[in-house]
């Protein structure tokens, strides 16, 4: 069996080219990577190093010899990676969502315990069913409702958006507006906003959408000028992800039907025990 570190000097080296910067690379001296190139050679029966006075480089069988390394190299990870989700699936619940409304949400609960890991990183909806299978994630918050062999999904709420608009705008005085009415308007918006950066784009015709990609510029923005920005139901439970709202805006439910979206939890079937309190905790604090 030939040692994890002769394969990692050997694909360092491939990849760096000289023996000074493969021993910077592994923090290791320069003799000791001469005496692993040696010890490899060694082990395998082969000459895999063309040596020359000034220059070493990889002989032919070498060069076949960094493939197969980084093969062996990536299934040792893999394995310690499986290996790792295995024992985390139970002994933590790791949360991710497509969307931010719900992962505000669930921060702002006291009740959840510490074994509870929020993946702030919003996923993409089609890598919702492979992160569940390989345990990347106990439990999904998805809009769509999951039902295969070994994952099953349960609907937790709905997250309804609003517009939050210039009380002075004579669209403030209405009780709610549409997607049609907001037509032309700026408006300034995290850009991690998962599923609803389409939605807003799609339907409102001819706006303009200045995204912000951090929280601090989205709120220095609202704080200092007099632009809209999109809240929900569930986004303003959490008062740490909004603007400061002592601001001369009027929060404006929309009322087209896409501005509703039903949201879904999605866990593995054998671990259903385990995520149910987590989203009964949930459910209750959604409504």
């Amino acid at each position: 069996m030939i040692d994890n570190y002769l394969l990692e000097e050997l694909v360092t080296f491939n990849k760096y080219g000289t023996l000074a910067a493969t021993a910077e690379k592994l923090m290791v001296t320069q003799p000791t990577v001469t005496r692993g190139m040696q010890k490899l050679e060694d082990e395998l029966d082969v000459k895999i190093f063309d040596r020359q006075p000034n220059h070493v480089a990889l002989t032919k069988t070498g060069i076949l010899a960094v493939k197969e390394a980084q093969k062996v190299l990536d299934q040792n990870q893999n394995f310690i990676d499986t290996v790792q989700k295995y024992e985390a699936s139970h002994t933590m619940i790791k949360v991710g969502s497509i969307a931010p409304g719900p992962i505000m949400l669930l921060k702002s609960l006291d009740d959840v315990t510490d074994n509870v890991v929020i993946n702030d990183s919003l996923l993409q909806t089609d890598s919702v069913i492979s992160s569940i299978e390989n345990r990347s994630f106990a439990m999904i918050i998805t809009n769509q409702e999951i039902m295969t062999d070994s994952i099953e999904s349960r609907f937790i709420g709905s997250e309804k958006l609003s517009v939050n608009l210039d009380r002075f705008t004579y669209l403030a005085n209405k009780t709610s507006v549409t997607f049609e009415e907001l037509k032309g308007m700026s408006f300034v918006v995290v850009n991690d906003i998962g599923v609803w950066k389409q939605i807003v784009q799609d339907n409102i015709p001819d706006a303009r959408f200045m995204y912000q990609e951090q929280f601090d510029a989205f709120t220095e923005i609202t704080q200092y000028s007099n632009f809209p920005y999109f809240s929900t139901n569930i986004s303003g439970k959490d008062s740490h992800h909004l603007p400061n709202n002592d601001d001369d805006r009027v929060r404006i439910p929309i009322s087209d039907d896409a501005s509703t979206v039903d949201f879904y939890v999605a866990y593995l079937k054998n671990q259903k025990s385990k995520v149910n309190p987590l989203i009964n905790l949930m459910s209750k604090a959604w409504n």
